[in-house]
């Protein structure tokens, strides 16, 4: 297989999976027979592919031959005639349906449809990662902080109860929107995370992930003109993803926030993010999305590192705190607090998190604690927190970042800084 083949399939896998489950799905309600299928389809582009040439449309071929394995496999199923003659006549390459909602796109379609009220908040947003962004199980489970069995159940049980229930895949019209616009909003804020800090891998990135989350947010800033927080999201994703091409340094080495090259952020998304925030916070109703883009702006829109509003961040961490009291909140709200008043105030948050057990397995508060001792000039504890954190870092480029902070903590002179929303 040359280089050029092998890079268009791993194109496609990253680019058209989420669709071409999504249609599938769409066409016959049935989640295993979607993803084997689709599986299916790429197995056989590694084999036809390299022999036959790429094609032109190589989203539409996947489709049609994920389609083609869907009808066999429903051929020999004889009591299956009606949902067979459903997908021969519905899936048909770059035809995408479009229901009541007007939304023409399938991939959205799906997050709807798993984020139906019927099922609790954290399956909804599980079974959209697994199914539209092919995040493995265990890279769900360390997203909700819970061994990869119990995502797996979990995963299981939602895929059943929108079989049995029999769940309709579409967007609900406009009075029911409501309802599934929490589970919406966390879905794609999950989606860009794991796209702009990936759980694993030799990249820190996933740009396809952190793009397809961004362009789902526009679709969902259009259909739901009155939510504040659907811009609110929009922004926050773009004032993050104007930074990306200063995260890393060119060996592939982390990059913190106040040591990047601010010359490098996208201006464009940057003064997107702040219009589209702005226009959103003018509605009165602030959430908890509008507080992180507000965070975002912060940074983004600060000359420098020593420009940087840390007492007004901190005061917007604590405001979030108040309506989202989770662990990663209030650890980046120990990072912000350090910035503002000291690495001493910060590490007592970071202390009180670690006794309280909240945030137990989660990669950066370790991370965070070795930082703020290191500040403090607590050298030989800060080793020891640098070793903890290395032990959960998941990314190459965060493990070259530790490993270089844990040689500095035997230079009684070195200087550094907390990581603080890169």
């Amino acid at each position: 297989m040359t280089p050029e083949v092998e890079a268009a399939i791993a194109a496609a896998f990253r680019e058209e999976r989420g669709s071409v489950i999504a249609t599938l799905i769409r066409a016959t309600g049935d989640w295993d027979l979607a993803e084997e299928c689709t599986q299916e389809a790429f197995a056989l582009a590694l084999e036809r592919w390299p022999r036959d040439g790429l094609p032109r449309r190589p989203g539409a071929w996947l489709t049609t031959a994920a389609r083609n394995r869907a009808v066999d496999r429903l051929r020999r199923r004889s009591t299956e005639a009606d949902k067979l003659r459903q997908v021969a006549a519905a899936v048909r390459p770059g035809d995408e349906a479009v229901d009541e909602s007007g939304v023409p796109d399938d991939r959205l379609r799906l997050i709807f449809t798993c984020c139906h009220p019927a099922l609790a908040l954290e399956a909804r947003v599980a079974l959209t990662l697994r199914t539209l962004a092919g995040l493995t199980t265990a890279e769900i489970a360390r997203a909700f902080l819970v061994p990869e069995q119990t995502m797996a159940k979990r995963l299981v049980r939602a895929k059943q109860k929108i079989r049995n229930a029999g769940i309709p895949y579409r967007v609900p019209p406009a009075h029911l929107l409501p309802e599934r616009t929490g589970g919406v909003l966390a879905v794609l804020y999950l989606l860009f995370n794991e796209g702009y800090a990936a759980s694993a891998g030799a990249d820190l990135m996933r740009h396809d992930l952190c793009a397809e989350a961004i362009r789902l947010g526009r679709l969902l800033v259009r259909l739901m003109p009155d939510e504040p927080e659907a811009p609110g999201l929009l922004a926050l994703m773009l004032l993050h993803h104007a930074r990306r091409a200063a995260r890393v340094d060119d060996t592939g080495t982390l990059v913190t926030l106040e040591d990047q090259d601010r010359t490098r952020w996208d201006r464009g998304e940057i003064d997107e993010g702040a219009a589209i925030l702005e226009g959103a916070l003018r509605r009165g109703r602030p959430g908890p999305f509008q507080i992180q883009a507000a965070i975002a702006a912060c940074h983004a829109t600060a000359a420098d590192a020593a420009d940087t509003d840390w007492a007004q961040i901190a005061a917007l961490y604590g405001e979030l705190a108040r309506i989202v009291p989770s662990a990663v909140v209030r650890l980046n709200q120990a990072v912000a607090v350090a910035m503002a008043e000291g690495p001493a105030a910060g590490l007592a948050i970071v202390e009180s998190l670690e006794a309280s057990g909240d945030a137990a397995g989660y990669r950066l508060l370790p991370a965070t604690r070795a930082d703020l001792l290191r500040r403090l000039g607590r050298l030989g504890e800060a080793a020891d927190a640098y070793r903890d954190a290395l032990a959960l870092a998941a990314t190459e480029a965060e493990q070259r970042y530790l490993t270089r902070r844990l040689a500095e903590t035997t230079d009684p002179g070195a200087e550094g800084n907390v990581i603080a929303g890169g």
